[in-house]
């Protein structure tokens, strides 16, 4: 029982963190941008420097950041639910072909959203967020078993 349960709730976490990732992506652009800009602000009150042309990479980190994590966090619960049905080693892969699968789907969706474009950079950084956790799982587990 208590697996199924914490099977189910895997899932959950997983659904629940594509709801997210579809709602922010359904944000129109000025939306989005002024998102961003909350960070940059905070980033500015810490002290980072965002004068002249340090303000356009700036924002660019952030943005693609914002990529980067959110699909690293993808991974992370596509391969708690994944490893549930395989093996670890194809538990890895098949939740990085979820990340990607939904990152192109993203993508597609921010077509016809006011403001917003598809990128295929975009789907690029999503998915390299998901290999970064996908990557930091294997090494987790690799040094598990040499210490056993």
């Amino acid at each position: 029982m208590y697996k199924k349960n914490r099977i189910i709730f895997s899932w959950i976490l997983l659904v629940i963190w594509m709801i997210f990732i579809f709602y922010m992506s359904a944000q129109p652009a000025d939306i989005s941008n002024s998102q961003s800009g909350f960070v940059i602000k905070l980033l500015q009150s810490i002290g980072i420097d965002s004068s002249g042309n340090n303000i356009g990479l700036l924002t660019t980190i952030v943005r693609k950041g914002a990529h980067f994590s959110e699909y690293a966090i993808l991974g992370l619960l596509s391969y708690n639910v994944m490893k549930n049905y395989f093996t670890k080693k194809r538990a890895r892969i098949v939740a990085v072909l979820i990340v990607f699968f939904y990152a192109c789907s993203d993508e597609f969706h921010q077509l016809f959203v006011s403001g917003r474009a598809g990128k295929i950079t975009d789907v690029i950084i999503d998915t390299s967020g998901g290999i970064f956790s996908v990557l930091v799982i294997w090494m987790i587990n690799l040094k598990n078993k040499l210490s056993v």
